[in-house]
């Protein structure tokens, strides 16, 4: 051992560094700082500091060249000017506990709610883990109930299963999130806020989570929040879920919305200098996107399971725009929003026909598999022959399936029909056939 790695041992864990490499800020942006002196002792992704504010990271390193380093702060406002000595912690690293369980927190684990400081675990976690090796990791099989009958009928969702909620802005994407919130059956529940409005934070902790906060973990990172917090925020959010997986529990993860991680992710990759290759978004955002959802699931055989919940905010209502396509090649199954379905005040307005769920066969007995294949043909009879019935084409008695499509389906229509505030759905196939029934 050297004599600087002897000096550098001899501080202890959990004291201050007697021996600490800094550098020196040079030139100060809108939206990043640069560094020199460093750029030989720093890696992508590693945290920076700077003695003036403490032992609190102040930035990330986002690109290294011969020069200096290009830091992303995770404050708006940026504290630093040219001149500020700066050094390297390393890479972001938190200690989720069970004891975090009813704790509201920001994306650097902050607690933000007023209950005084968090208990830290016993191991700390980087927040840019790997997902358990593709062999050793358990299958997901076990139908869990979410208490929504259009989602329990038509697009089931099994434990340690990842499943996308795409939706255009005010179709009721977040009040779904809401009903899949109160879905029994998780020991743990663990939410992501991503650039959400600031006042939505208390109604969904007060109102929508209700009793279940107790058991739920929060990170927020609201909209007024820096790029970084916003990037951050998610990651945070799976490494606590992965310390309750990994403790044995079963959790569910919320993510609202994976799409605004991905609007944050641009802006951190512009930053630092990489081009723009479709719709503004850099290359980068579409391996951030795998690397992060990968990460929810199925723990190695023995463990508990993430089952993952992402809402995914369509641009301009086009499910085929690029982060859109790349998280629906992702997930095990997406289920879609339909704004004119909303129009029509059903709620939750999912669109059966485009929600897929890619693990439904392990959830559906037999006979429920060939109802619901029956009922979805009897939608889409419907719905292609809505422009022949307004205009008068339509005769009773010409189609026999079309008959039976058009005295079921509104029926359908009704029974999927559910408020937040109703209560779960414990039989969703046996209530559907009582709301099926001639004279209901």
């Amino acid at each position: 051992m050297s004599a600087l790695d002897r000096l550098a041992a001899a501080s202890g864990p959990g004291r201050v560094p007697a021996l600490r490499m800094s550098g020196v800020v040079t030139e100060v942006a809108p939206t990043h700082f640069r560094l020199a002196g460093l750029s030989h002792f720093l890696k992508l992704g590693d945290c920076i500091g700077a003695a003036e504010h403490g032992p609190e990271p102040i930035g990330e390193v986002v690109r290294i060249d011969d020069a200096g380093a290009t830091v992303k702060p995770y404050a708006n406002r940026l504290e630093v000017g040219p001149g500020t000595r700066a050094f390297r912690i390393g890479p972001l690293a938190i200690a989720p506990d069970i004891a975090w369980k009813g704790r509201v927190i920001d994306a650097i684990c902050r607690p933000i709610d007023g209950d005084g400081p968090l208990v830290p675990g016993i191991e700390p976690r980087p927040v840019d883990a790997a997902p358990p090796p593709a062999i050793r990791r358990a299958r997901a099989r076990e139908p869990v109930a979410t208490g929504v009958r259009a989602i329990d009928i038509f697009t089931p969702i099994c434990r340690g299963q990842r499943v996308g909620i795409f939706a255009g802005s005010g179709v009721g994407k977040s009040t779904l999130l809401s009903m899949l919130a109160h879905a029994r059956g998780f020991d743990s529940i663990v939410i992501a806020l991503v650039g959400e409005r600031g006042r939505e934070v208390r109604e969904f902790l007060e109102e929508s989570l209700g009793p279940n906060r107790k058991r739920a973990v929060t990170v927020v990172a609201t909209g007024d929040e820096s790029a970084m917090m916003r990037r951050l925020a998610p990651r945070t959010a799976m490494t606590v879920a992965e310390a309750l997986r990994d403790a044995g529990e079963s959790v569910l993860l919320i993510v609202d919305s994976i799409t605004r991680y991905a609007h944050a992710a641009r802006d951190v990759a512009l930053a630092a200098g990489e081009p723009a290759v479709a719709r503004g978004y850099a290359p980068s955002v579409f391996g951030d996107l795998p690397r992060l959802l990968e990460r929810a699931g199925p723990g190695e055989d023995g463990s508990g399971t993430i089952t993952g919940i992402f809402a995914v905010l369509v641009d301009g209502d086009d499910l085929n725009e690029p982060v859109s396509d790349a998280i629906r090649g992702t997930l095990d199954g997406h289920i879609v929003l339909s704004r004119s379905i909303a129009d029509q005040g059903r709620y939750p307005a999912v669109d059966i026909l485009a929600s897929v769920s890619r693990l439904a066969h392990h959830a559906w007995a037999p006979e429920q598999r060939g109802l619901v294949t029956k009922l979805k043909a009897m939608v889409a009879s419907f719905e292609d022959s809505r422009d022949l019935r307004l205009m008068g084409g339509y005769h009773a008695g010409a189609d026999p399936d079309l008959d039976q499509a058009v005295a079921l389906v509104p029926a359908l229509y009704r029974a999927l029909v559910q408020e937040p505030s109703s209560p779960p759905a414990l039989d969703p196939f046996r209530e559907l056939a009582d709301a099926l029934q001639p004279g209901r």
